[in-house]
């Protein structure tokens, strides 16, 4: 998905936000498999993603008062 939209603004965000709602979809199923093994272990890097999109938007929020 992000190679196919990386030239469109937002798509790192999007990716992100895309797997954090795949992995919480996941855990509400009770099976347990790959898909899921592999949500859970880039889950915290879609969370590193959004954290440092919203400082970075603070940040030039606060700079551009």
């Amino acid at each position: 998905m992000f190679r196919l939209e990386e030239g469109r603004p937002c798509a790192e965000m999007g990716l992100a936000l895309a797997l954090l709602r795949a992995w919480i979809a996941a855990a509400s199923t009770p099976e347990r498999g790959e898909d899921r093994d592999w949500l859970k272990k880039v889950s915290p890097i879609c969370l590193q993603l959004i954290e440092t999109a919203l400082k970075e938007n603070a940040t030039a929020a606060s700079c551009a008062q």
